[in-house]
């Protein structure tokens, strides 16, 4: 392997570190921690996992927790109303709405519904127009962890051919704009993208997101070029793996996020970090 790991376990943790200790400083003016609501719907495993990460990542820097665990039949209006009395809270900072949710919900709608101030996870229309603008105030956790990951590397981002793996609304679309706001050339490809292969071919920065694990070959990378994997597929055997194939990908790689252990921290940092930008600068 000639790759350098990007650690985003260690970068993580700094980050949570600087957090703890703003919150105390916060404590030590009489100021109150910042809040932070999760809303879970269902007994999904995988979303249980992640809340319950969540929750202790709150309690690890200091943050005013509340948990909001709903069963699965749960209408649409009583999560509205949910939200309502939450966005009217002053003791809330963010409001997370875990994801997915059951079939009946419309999950557009209640994403929406959270004030713009309050969405920590950066989802509302308003602050993904806000980053299309180049003004960005609340901004999409796992692009922004990336961004964080990138910067970690010390490589100058201007000028940079990114190519981004997927065009989701969680991390390719807005992943896409946080490169253009870095300066780098972007291009995002998708399903219907015609031979993946040759655009990977001369990409500088590589963020793959599509959820398909192994779709990128290690061949098919630039030789020196950073490589961030932003899959997280579970094997027969249990074991995690991304959608890089990882030890190939390592060897013409200059920089490499390992799976899991790279990207997946880095969001739940950027959460924390979002709802302590939210009780700063936009409850104060």
């Amino acid at each position: 392997m000639t790759a350098q790991l990007i650690d985003g376990k260690a970068i993580a943790a700094n980050l949570r570190q600087h957090i703890a200790q703003r919150v105390a400083e916060r404590r030590q003016q009489n100021l109150r921690a910042p809040g932070l609501a999760v809303i879970l719907v269902g007994s999904d495993p995988a979303s249980q996992v992640y809340v319950s990460h969540k929750r202790k990542d709150c309690e690890e820097v200091g943050f005013h927790s509340v948990a909001h665990d709903l069963p699965a039949e749960t209408s649409q209006q009583a999560l509205q109303d949910l939200i309502d009395q939450l966005n009217n809270d002053p003791a809330i900072d963010g409001i997370l709405v875990q994801l997915p949710l059951p079939a009946h919900l419309d999950a557009s709608q209640l994403l929406e519904r959270i004030r713009p101030d309050k969405d920590v996870d950066g989802f509302h229309p308003f602050n993904i127009g806000r980053l299309a603008q180049r003004i960005p105030l609340l901004r999409p956790c796992t692009p922004k962890g990336i961004m964080t990951l990138l910067e970690s590397t010390g490589v100058d981002l201007h000028g940079q051919h990114a190519v981004i793996v997927g065009a989701s609304n969680i991390v390719g679309r807005p992943m896409a704009l946080e490169l253009l706001l870095a300066g780098c050339t972007v291009t995002v490809t998708h399903r219907f993208t015609k031979d993946l292969p040759g655009h990977l071919a001369s990409a500088d920065i590589v963020v793959v997101a599509a959820g398909k694990p192994g779709l990128v070959k290690g061949e098919w990378i630039k030789p020196g070029a950073i490589v961030i994997d932003v899959g997280i597929n579970r094997q027969a055997d249990g074991k995690l793996v991304g959608d890089v194939i990882f030890d190939t990908a390592a060897e013409r790689a200059g920089w490499i996020t390992p799976v899991p252990g790279g990207v997946g921290p880095m969001t739940r940092a950027c959460l924390l970090e979002n709802t302590l930008y939210a009780a700063e600068q936009l409850h104060s």
